[in-house]
């Protein structure tokens, strides 16, 4: 008789072994490792034989994709112009931070406007979800609920869609299906335009014998929803909880078969939510969504620059910057706070890298010669902001010498520059849009490293291409 063999699987990244490990060398974790059953090691080896035959590149028509909109305004700026058919989505974040109430606040606008649209939830009951509905202002007789876990339930309710009355579609949006709409009263057997999956990690399909959560389990249902919003042209998001280091739970695999990737950002205590965007195969992943948390649920700011920086005084440590977050110039204010250490100097830095901020003390110890290493420097970017781009390095330096040697900056000045290893201040990108976001809040100097060609009226630029000049102009 032929010796059975035995499959083992990480639970955390996926890795495989013919043999039991107590730590698994892909992503170290400690007794992750179990063993498969004879049907899950069936469908991990299962190999189809594929049908098509490779053609040339030219030969290929292009798909043009359509976007319909989310009635949310901001969350269309991140998708790079709203929802596509056949999409499938992942959305993570923080615990409260607001992923299902912006979603069902989608579900609800566009089940309002014509759309029937399924929510399927695995951690609240109808009743909990119902209420938060009402509450958001999201009711619909086109909203439909399924309280359910079992993958083989919820793919038979997507292919199933329920025959409602059609009401009047909203003009609004560029509705690419078909659609009995020439009764406002006739029976619309239209599919679900949208289905929202909250959450994969509660889901479960029933030939895996792991629990919901392990890597069988999401990585199986993630392929079979890709498949489904596929075949069916029915956009689906899911939501998927995060970890303690903030990547999203599951194999890493999940993020690479949905074609977007999104994520929360932001203080569950405060008001102000950031999405961002880090995959899209339908746009751009520069862009980013700015919410305000309100008793309505999430609403997309109207002002997002505001939210970041309001009208000041001259204040010891504090100066002003402008970033890009994909085409959106936003005004920041960088507070700074340099205190004598006693102990092991401390760098800590809210918003701003903190292998950045270090760098830029080390340039002030060697070209300034200011005595850093006996002081402990504190950075933050009001907001809630997290800045990726090297532009506010200019910004950082002045705060740290204002605070340091305990004098006031200009409130109408705002400081734009690159910083370099060897002392020099450095242009950046798109410095035209920048000047003009600081012109419409009343700025009239800002530092940068080189002058325009033409700025906006009102605004005196002046050059600082060295680190040492910076102390000219304070």
């Amino acid at each position: 008789m032929a010796k059975k063999s035995a499959l083992f699987e990480c639970q955390h990244c996926g890795y495989t072994t013919a043999k039991w490990l107590g730590k698994c060398p892909e992503c170290n974790s400690w007794d992750s490792l179990l063993e498969l059953t004879d049907t899950q090691k069936q469908i991990l080896r299962q190999d189809s034989t594929p049908e098509s035959t490779p053609c040339a590149i030219t030969q290929v028509a292009i798909d043009e994709h359509s976007f319909f909109s989310s009635y949310q305004e901001e969350l269309d700026i991140v998708l790079g112009g709203g929802i596509v058919p056949g999409g499938l989505y992942l959305i993570g974040g923080n615990p409260g931070v607001g992923k299902s109430t912006l979603l069902l606040k989608v579900a609800g606008s566009l089940a309002q406007n014509g759309q029937s649209v399924l929510y399927v939830s695995g951690e609240e009951s109808a009743g909990q979800i119902r209420l938060r509905a009402q509450r958001l202002g999201a009711l619909s007789e086109r909203l439909f609920l399924l309280n359910e876990i079992n993958l083989s339930i919820i793919k038979h309710a997507i292919v199933n869609a329920p025959q409602v009355d059609s009401p009047k579609v909203d003009s609004r949006v560029d509705w690419d299906f078909q659609s009995t709409r020439n009764d406002d009263k006739k029976v619309d057997s239209t599919p679900y335009r949208l289905c929202i999956i909250d959450s994969i990690q509660t889901i479960y399909a029933p030939e895996i014998s792991s629990a919901p959560g392990s890597v069988s389990q999401v990585r199986e249902i993630t392929f079979e929803l890709m498949r489904l919003a596929k075949e069916q042209n029915i956009a689906i998001m899911i939501i998927g909880h995060i970890t303690k280091d903030g990547s999203i739970a599951g194999p890493r695999i999940l993020e690479h078969m949905v074609d977007c990737v999104l994520y929360f950002e932001g203080d569950p205590s405060k008001e102000l939510r950031i999405l961002r965007g880090f995959k899209n195969r339908f746009g751009t992943t520069s862009e980013i969504g700015i919410f305000e948390m309100s008793q309505d649920g999430l609403n997309s700011a109207k002002n997002a620059s505001k939210l970041f920086f309001q009208k000041r005084v001259s204040t010891i440590g504090s100066a002003v910057s402008v970033v890009l977050e994909g085409s959106r110039a936003l005004v920041i204010e960088i507070q700074a706070l340099v205190s004598e250490s006693y102990g092991n100097p401390r760098r800590q830095s809210t918003g701003f890298e903190l292998n950045r901020l270090n760098m830029l003390l080390a340039l002030l110890e060697r070209k300034l010669e200011l005595p850093l290493g006996r002081y402990d420097v504190f950075i933050n970017i009001t907001g809630g902001i997290k800045i990726s781009e090297p532009s506010a390095d200019l910004c950082v330096l002045a705060c740290i010498i204002s605070s340091f040697r305990n004098r006031a900056l200009n409130a109408s000045t705002a400081f734009i520059g690159e910083v370099s290893l060897v002392g020099d201040i450095r242009e950046v990108s798109n410095i035209d849009i920048r000047l003009k976001e600081l012109a419409s809040y009343g700025f009239d100097k800002v530092i940068v490293a080189k002058k325009p060609k033409a700025a906006p009226s009102g605004i005196k630029c002046f050059e600082a291409d060295e680190v040492s000049k910076i102390l000219e102009w304070m």
